[in-house]
């Protein structure tokens, strides 16, 4: 690590001008949260692994900046060459460098791998100092890591409409209606699970999620994919071309964003006009001459593809691709169903795998019963389980389910200790071993052709104490109230994401992540742009019916447990005895089907109305995955699931 900050500082002096500090986001070329190995940069300069966080480079300091959900992990990873920056508790990276730095300092960044938005932010607060930001011509880390991954060359592969129910022409038509209705004359689009989602394409060019690195732009006339061509068969691309959109080459995005800017783009193209729009009988030239803004969504647009247009001809406002992708269509909505099932299915499996193997591996009491492990002799080291070997049984289980096609993201398999890590990632080397007598937190899920899943069950195969049993019971009361909440339409995930804490509260507990956020179909575990939460952007979008959202309160106690729970929400009308100012209810139906461990609740504290609605849910996950079920499997699902009272 020592050697890749002193190379680096070696550039920044070299740089002209001569850079006081270089920024290194966790992003890459397009904003994405999870990115491929090649584009780790923050990760190979810091040895942080977490999805978010931003590291700092000066002359003779190194920080990294991250949220709640990291910190311990933080800790652990960062080496003594680096301080930890906690998101919300210390400045801000832009407030401490404008403070901490020279009067004129440069600060450098690649462009490509910051938002506008948060490019812009920068620029305002160093504005104060006469501090500069800086764009490198070239990415400073590339050119220090000598063994960085290739890039991915993995194919692309059409989406088909059995699954996504809706088709590119129709997709590109609003679009086009959009693009007319806000006086754009085109649209540039970075997002990957947007260009996927628009253009009906898949691809495995980021582990977890099946996206391509693509760039789109769409025109009034036109649709353009910014691809590596050599992962475009003769076959998709002719599929693609169907649909009146051109492949080009990736690295051509910017040339042609210019032409873009200078009205120069639909010239360079033999594509008719109208294809697929909305522009037909010769309307297309009368609307062009009065539609001459470039759309850029400044949240994920990079700031290299932003510094080619024209300021005064750029329409700057969320993507209409972000809320039209969350809001599921009937065939998206019912695949995600039945994705759920089966992964519910599997899920309930690898439960009654683990609760044998804890009994007699470990002489654990089980799921079912209350008592310490009694410590038994394992015959041979084969038998030992660990978080990881644990893991990669439930991938195992999921594997053989219809439409599998990989996790969503990488399981968070975490005993005891582990588990009050938020995004704990353990590792073969280092996970720990499974402990009969500790709380074991999963928080997994899985990529299906028809929908995308993510479910998080806590469980404890001895005898939980008191103080655990209390935890768990306040997080499940939290995430039955979040589930059962009915609000008028125009709400926000900001108001409701107080119904998941306030049973903690009571306890003077709480938790510092978010509580839901959108899931994709066949795309990212997390999608916007909704979100139940209580930082700020989450009163952005108002939740609406047919979105998709988790529902995942918890509670972590540092060195000794962690608990979450976690299920997948459809947002539905609600059917109300009143309709007060016409506005329309909204309600949640879960989606997800596991059971909640018994064991875990302390009863006396659960009121009427929650045994009830437990009772109720438990009814279903047994009669919704009998089917997928053995004897044995139904056996213990019958067991798990029977009615209790207080």
């Amino acid at each position: 690590m020592a050697e890749i900050l002193s190379a680096l500082r070696s550039l920044m002096a070299s740089h002209s001008p001569p850079l006081h500090a270089l920024i290194v986001p966790s992003e890459d070329y397009h904003q994405s949260e999870y990115v491929s190995d090649r584009d780790k940069r923050r990760e190979f300069v810091s040895g942080f692994t977490g999805s978010a966080g931003l590291a700092l480079i000066t002359k003779d300091e190194a920080r990294l900046w991250t949220d709640g959900r990291y910190f311990l992990q933080a800790m652990q990873q960062l080496s003594d060459q680096w301080q930890l920056m906690r998101i919300g508790e210390d400045p801000s990276v832009d407030s401490w460098i404008s403070d901490n730095l020279p009067r004129e300092a440069a600060i450098g960044v690649d462009p490509w791998c910051v938002s506008v938005d948060t490019a812009q932010r920068w620029e305002r607060a160093f504005a104060k100092n006469h501090q500069k930001l800086i764009q490198t011509s070239s990415n400073l880390v590339d050119e220090v890591w000598k063994n960085q991954p290739p890039a991915e060359t993995n194919p692309v592969i059409v989406h088909p409409l059995e699954f996504a129910g809706r088709s590119v022409a129709e997709k590109l038509k609003d679009l086009r209606e959009k693009l007319a209705i806000e006086k754009a004359c085109g649209i540039i689009i970075t997002a990957l699970d947007e260009v996927a989602w628009l253009y009906n394409i898949r691809g495995s060019d980021v582990s977890y999620c099946p996206v391509v690195h693509a760039f789109a732009i769409v025109t009034l006339n036109s649709a353009f994919l910014y691809v590596d061509k050599r992962k475009v068969s003769s076959k998709v691309s002719s599929s693609i071309q169907e649909n009146g959109i051109e492949v080009r080459e990736y690295s051509t995005v910017s040339s042609d964003v210019a032409l873009l800017a200078s009205n120069q783009l639909d010239k360079d193209t033999g594509l008719s006009s109208g294809q697929n729009g909305v522009c037909e009988s010769g309307t297309c030239e009368a609307e062009e001459k009065n539609n001459d803004l470039i759309w850029v969504d400044p949240a994920s647009c990079c700031y290299a593809l932003f510094s080619k247009l024209d300021a005064k001809k750029m329409l700057q406002q969320q993507s209409p691709l972000a809320l039209a992708k969350a809001l599921k269509n009937p065939v998206e909505l019912d695949g995600l169903r039945n994705a759920h099932i089966r992964d519910g299915a599997a899920v309930v499996q690898y439960l009654v795998w683990l609760d044998k193997q804890m009994q007699e591996i470990y002489g654990a009491s089980g799921y079912f019963l209350e008592g310490k492990g009694r410590s038994k002799k394992r015959s041979r080291e084969t038998m030992k389980l660990t978080e990881v070997t644990a893991s990669d049984k439930l991938e195992g289980f999921r594997a053989t389910k219809e439409h599998f096609r990989g996790l969503s993201f990488p399981t968070i398999s975490s005993v005891g200790p582990n588990a009050a890590v938020i995004h704990y990632s353990p590792q073969p080397e280092t996970c720990a071993e499974l402990d009969p007598d500790s709380i074991y937190l999963f928080d997994s899920g899985a990529q299906y052709l028809d929908g995308t899943t993510d479910i998080t069950r806590t469980v404890h195969f001895g005898k939980p104490s008191e103080h655990e049993k209390a935890c768990y019971t306040s997080v499940l009361k939290g995430h039955i109230a979040l589930g059962n909440a009915c609000f008028p339409n125009g709400t926000n995930g900001h108001a409701l994401d107080i119904l998941a804490r306030i049973p903690l509260w009571r306890y003077g507990l709480d938790y510092r992540h978010g509580t839901g956020h959108g899931i994709g179909s066949y795309l990212n575990v997390h999608e916007g742009p909704h979100l139940i939460s209580f930082r700020p952007q989450a009163r952005n979008v108002p939740l609406q019916a047919s979105m998709t959202v988790t529902d995942e309160p918890g509670y972590y106690e540092d060195g000794t447990f962690g608990i979450r729970l976690e299920n997948v929400l459809v947002i539905k009308e609600a059917d109300t005895e009143f309709n007060f100012g016409d506005k329309g209810y909204l309600s949640f139906e879960h989606i997800t089907w596991a059971p909640y461990q018994i064991k875990l609740i302390d009863l006396s504290l659960l009121t009427p109305e929650e045994i009830e609605w437990l009772n109720t849910y438990h009814s279903k996950c047994r009669e919704i995955l009998a089917p997928s079920m053995d004897k044995n499997e139904l056996d213990w699902l019958k067991k798990a699931t029977e009615p209790v009272s207080a």
